[in-house]
């Protein structure tokens, strides 16, 4: 039989409902703190006690509070434990290095009871602790009364037999009522264990019990102990138990431990079970004590080690002596450093400083962490970064701004840093591209080949040379045509052979051209006056078309509005166009794309046209803040949020590729070619945060609607350009 360590399991306690907190203005407000530092078993310090109502969380784990090592550590509120409250969500996570400095606040609301808090960093078990919340009158300052009873066969020393069980109890005279009794077997150094029902010991040897009860109130009464003695009950059992031990960890390419190894020791008894496992520690500093084994062992001190260990059985026969050895070493110091990056133009500059023709941009990196630079990207006139392999020549006429960062190997990023430069035109026109793509990589229809998407010597990019979005009335057609790009661009050197092979197999795999894809996407915005004008400004803020056909937001006239398209409804369609970040300063800009709405002027029921589309549309966010609202780039705003972390955030003032896709009632949003979001607009779903007169998705599910552009004020400032669409 299995080792229990004298315990045998136990029922828990049904939840408590937990109750209201005063509406009393004097316990409103109070701040708790709590600090930790290099120590991985208990917090530096930490409330005990605090009162019903608002409260701010202060976790700081910096060097002021005595971390001088970078350990990360959580502050982790427990809600799945009955015994104890479940209303405060906080697991916050902080080291001395993060972006505030260790220092991290939270506000919450408590309400009368108790919460475990603990850390949940791997070996970090012990850093936990209990917060007591009171209502906070102060009437009951009396801490209850507590009693012990242990009952079971004795023998005429009064040892118990087998086991010994212990009841505890407790009474409250303060008027406030017992909340809680625990208690602590031995010298158990963990915590205090929640009392349900009466404690079964039954290891052989010397045991005591402390216990203690608590008050709705706060109160604690003063610690108590029970002592007593278990014997073996008779017995032929002369066979010792079996022993085995297995060392875990993350190991180097020698076999030895980085940073830590784990020690987990087993014991079975067939006869009359298992009392006590005992280990002990051999370092290079001699051979380590005996010690009582309850948890695994984790060994973090540098060196050869031998862990020994032992069973006993409740009959006293005692397992002959086994050992584990391994060697723990220090990890190698992590490169934290990001690389260094420079830049060079040349070219032939006019007496104005402008190059004639073209400039030739020459981007370099190294890296001093130790880690080796992994890549080089660069970013030309806010497009998306591209991978930097030889210099880039630029020569389209106009000014330039090329952004430049590296990678190294341990994944540090250097900061973005940009030179600026003016091409002259030479007599050479403008490049001839079929389609405007700035992607990462080449996407054919919806299969992205993962090649990059190069410059090549037609100035075009490779996802521009490729006519996906063109109506194609056979696949066989389609094929025919994207082999031919592709042996220009092989014969250029732009392509090699593995990346022909994996577009050609990105084409094949796309269906452009078969039955049902035969026809392409039309233009709605296409930078031309004709274009713009066929859209309709209504509500608040404005949008203008810019020199180079793009639209951007106005700063002029506040106030929320929308830019809708109300030359026809769209069924199932596919919708893609490009949006940038152009808000000022360090802000970021909301905005979003509404599809699926009716017609927006004499609304029955919603006089405000702009208001037509928030209620009965479904807004897709554009919104890449770090901090605010909740609902990031990507989400189906009210209905299916999207994180920060999940939102494919790129470099604010770049050009993002964004495609809405809706077929039925089925929603799929793509950023830059990556699937980031996808909703089912079933019935029955409300908007949250709720708004009193919002119809839900009930109010949303039409087959057909238009398309619009949001405006939220005139700090969020945002561009979109290039918009077209598919029906499907």
């Amino acid at each position: 039989m299995l080792m229990l360590l004298g315990l045998q399991a136990v029922p828990t306690a049904a939840a408590r409902p937990s109750a209201q907190p005063k509406a009393d203005a004097a316990v409103a407000a109070q701040t708790l703190t709590w600090t930790a530092g290099d120590d991985i078993t208990r917090y530096v310090s930490a409330p005990t006690t605090a009162v019903a109502g608002r409260a701010t969380f202060v976790f700081e784990n910096s060097v002021a509070t005595g971390n001088t090592t970078g350990m990360p550590h959580t502050l982790t509120f427990v809600t799945n434990d009955p015994e104890f409250n479940d209303d405060v969500t906080v697991n916050i996570l902080a080291n001395p290095n993060d972006d505030l400095g260790g220092r991290h606040t939270a506000e919450v609301t408590l309400t009368p009871g108790r919460y475990f808090y603990h850390c949940t960093i791997p070996g970090h078990g012990q850093m936990q602790g209990i917060l007591v919340v009171s209502e906070g009158g102060g009437e009951d300052t009396t801490p209850p009364e507590t009693a012990a009873r242990v009952t079971g066969t004795q023998n005429t020393q009064g040892a118990y037999v087998g086991s010994a069980s212990v009841a505890l109890s407790a009474t409250d005279d303060g008027g406030s009522g017992v909340d809680g009794i625990q208690y602590a077997v031995d010298d158990d150094p963990g915590d205090w264990i929640p009392y349900t029902a009466p404690v079964v010991v039954d290891q052989i040897g010397g045991h005591r019990i402390r216990y203690r009860a608590f008050d709705k109130a706060g109160n604690v009464s003063a610690e108590k102990t029970v002592t007593f003695t278990v014997v073996a009950p008779p017995s032929d059992d002369t066979a010792p138990p079996e022993t085995s031990a297995t060392v875990t960890g993350e190991q180097n390419a020698d076999g030895a431990y980085i940073d830590m190894a784990t020690v987990t020791v087993s014991a079975s008894d067939t006869g009359s079970g298992v009392n006590t496992i005992e280990y002990a520690v051999d370092s290079g500093t001699g051979s380590g004590a005996w010690e009582p084994y309850a948890t695994p062992v984790m060994v973090h001190q540098v060196g050869v080690h031998t862990v020994r260990y032992r069973a006993t059985d409740k009959a006293g026969n005692v397992s002959a002596e086994r050992s584990v050895r391994f060697t723990v070493v220090a990890a190698t110091p992590q490169d934290t450093t990001p690389p260094v990056t420079g830049v060079t133009v040349e070219g032939t500059r006019n007496s104005d400083g402008a190059y004639v023709g073209s400039a030739r941009v020459t981007v370099s990196a190294t890296d001093a962490g130790g880690s080796g630079v992994d890549r080089i990207e660069y970013s030309l006139d806010s497009g998306p970064y591209l991978a930097y392999g030889i210099p880039v020549t630029v020569d389209r006429a106009g000014p330039h701004t090329l952004a430049y960062r590296a990678v190294d190997k341990a994944g540090n990023t250097s900061a973005a840093r940009t030179v600026t430069f003016t091409v002259v035109s030479s007599q050479v026109p403008a490049p001839n591209c079929p389609e405007y793509d700035e992607r990462l990589t080449v996407v054919v229809g919806t299969v992205d080949s993962g090649v990059p998407n190069r410059l090549t010597d037609s100035r075009c990019r490779i996802n521009e040379l490729i006519e996906d979005e063109k109506e194609w009335t056979s696949h066989a057609l389609f094929l025919k045509y994207v082999t031919t790009v592709l042996n220009g661009l092989l014969a250029e050197g732009v392509v090699d052979q593995r990346e022909f092979d994996a577009i050609e197999q990105a084409a094949g795999r796309s269906g452009i051209g078969e039955p049902g894809q035969t026809e392409g996407y039309r233009a709605l915005l296409d930078g031309s006056a004709a274009s713009f004008a066929r859209w309709q400004q209504v509500g608040g803020g404005s949008f203008a078309r810019n020199a180079d056909g793009s639209i951007t937001s106005g700063t002029t006239r506040d106030g929320l509005g929308m830019l809708w398209f109300p030359q026809r409804k769209y069924g199932d369609f596919s919708l893609k166009l490009q949006w940038r970040d152009d808000a000022p300063g360090t802000g970021n800009a909301n905005s979003g794309v509404f599809v699926r709405f009716p017609w927006i002027h004499e609304h029955p029921e919603e006089p405000r046209p702009e208001w037509v589309a928030i209620k009965y549309g479904h807004e897709v966010q554009v919104l890449d803040r770090p901090d605010g609202d909740l609902y990031k780039t990507g989400s189906v705003y009210g209905f299916d949020r999207v994180g920060l972390a999940g939102a494919g955030v790129t470099q604010k003032g770049t050009w993002n590729d964004y495609e809405i896709r809706v077929v039925g009632q089925h929603y799929s949003v793509y950023r830059n070619g990556v699937l980031i979001n996808e909703f089912d607009n079933i019935g029955g779903q409300e908007f949250v945060p709720p708004r009193a007169d919002d119809p839900g998705t009930d109010g949303r599910r039409f087959a057909s609607g238009y398309i619009g552009l949001q405006v939220h004020s005139a700090t969020d400032v945002v561009s979109y350009r290039d918009i077209r669409i598919k029906e499907l």
